[in-house]
């Protein structure tokens, strides 16, 4: 892993004040943290910082702070952005050794195309950073994992990954890193037909069969009677002259 060097300088003031001066100055205030010492409080450029942490590394390049003729291991821990501007705040960094081992995030990336995406599947990353511990000096760039293999509906589990050499996966329970899930099928819709003789839906009206029906309510002629005469015929005449 490349090794960045970056100078900063002890800082004596805390607080929004003193902080304000600093940034006047093109400068921003920063913490180290160490696992056996006091926080140092000190003053980094950021222009040199972000440089510095432009690796394939990211945020988890190995640093060497030069400080009143000293020099600390360390690597970028947190740090502030304005809301607005983007310009970095603030910066925290953890003082390391060596020889000692440290658990950093690292980003997962996939190889190779799955077989379930062409059978139709989905492929679907279930976390995209992985827990490790490492060496400073060891801490990989990236997590590969295979997915050529994987078939739809199956998963890849954090504990069936190789690690890289000199590293650990650290994790409380074995999760799901990738995964080929089913891919959802449309719902058609398909009218049904009503069957022969089945009584019309709530509402609508019966079709007339040979003929209009009588109007609700109306009366059904008595058996015998004489049917009505049809609009506009003249009445029968009577019987013949006594």
């Amino acid at each position: 892993m490349a090794e960045n060097v970056l100078t900063v300088a002890k800082r004596d003031g805390k607080g929004k004040g003193p902080a304000r001066r600093l940034r006047s100055q093109g400068l921003i205030p920063a913490v180290v943290y160490g696992r056996m010492s006091e926080p140092s409080h000190i003053s980094v450029d950021p222009g040199l910082l972000l440089k510095a942490i432009e690796t394939p590394h990211k945020l988890n390049t190995l640093l060497t702070l030069k400080l009143d003729g000293g020099e600390k291991h360390v690597l970028f821990k947190e740090y502030e952005v304005d809301p607005v501007t983007r310009k970095l705040l603030h910066a925290d960094f953890l003082e390391v050794k060596l020889d000692q081992p440290v658990r950093v995030t690292v980003p997962v990336v996939t190889t190779g195309k799955a077989a379930g995406v062409a059978e139709g599947g989905i492929l679907s990353i279930a976390a995209h950073d992985i827990v490790v511990e490492a060496l400073p000096a060891k801490i990989p760039v990236r997590i590969e994992v295979d997915v050529t293999e994987l078939k739809i509906g199956r998963s890849i589990h954090v504990s069936e990954l190789k690690a890289p050499e000199g590293c650990k996966f650290k994790f409380a329970t074995d999760y799901v890193v990738a995964f080929v899930a089913v891919p959802e099928k449309e719902e058609v819709v398909v009218p049904v037909a009503a069957a022969p003789g089945a009584a019309p839906a709530e509402g609508a009206a019966a079709a007339p069969a040979g003929g209009a029906a009588p109007a609700a309510g109306a009366a059904a002629p008595a058996a015998g009677a004489a049917p009505a005469a049809a609009k506009g015929a003249k009445p029968a005449e009577k019987g013949g002259k006594k």
